[in-house]
């Protein structure tokens, strides 16, 4: 089946290119949640008007995530953790902690956006980056710090 994209998929095309995909696929996934539309002849007809809408969005989606990188960037955390005497953590510092941390300082981050270790395992200061899309990205300082007992 061939459909518009209204939006661009990483895997299936940019929003407004005509792709052929599994007729399933479309009546399932892509038609039900607006993703794209029928290719058929009023829709082909309206391609240039979808294609200038799409780009417009695009642009302002880009637009907000470089704002919101500058906001980020140099950000700096602070974790304070149980550690043993060598400075090991008892447990550690996930991606889901920094992303929960900068949600809580008013950034929406998702964890999926976090690059870096996974999981830090030892106290000292981190450079983590967050990657909003595939060239915004922001670095921030994450320190983990020994709890007091």
């Amino acid at each position: 089946m061939r459909v518009i994209l209204l939006e661009t998929m990483e895997k299936l095309g940019k929003a407004g290119s005509v792709v052929k995909v599994a007729d399933g696929y479309a009546r399932n996934y892509l038609l039900p949640r607006n993703m794209a539309i029928m290719a058929n002849k009023n829709n082909l007809k309206k391609l240039e008007t979808i294609k200038s809408e799409a780009e417009q969005k695009e642009l302002e989606a880009t637009n907000a995530l470089k704002a919101l990188a500058q906001q980020v960037d140099g950000t700096q955390l602070i974790f304070k953790r149980k550690a043993d005497e060598n400075d090991h953590l008892y447990g550690s510092v996930s991606d889901i902690d920094i992303a929960h941390e900068l949600n809580e300082k008013g950034f929406e981050v998702h964890k999926s956006m976090v690059i870096g270790e996974k999981h830090i395992k030892a106290i000292g200061t981190y450079d983590i980056e967050i990657q909003f899309a595939s060239e915004i990205t922001a670095n921030i300082k994450v320190m983990v710090e020994k709890e007091e007992q």
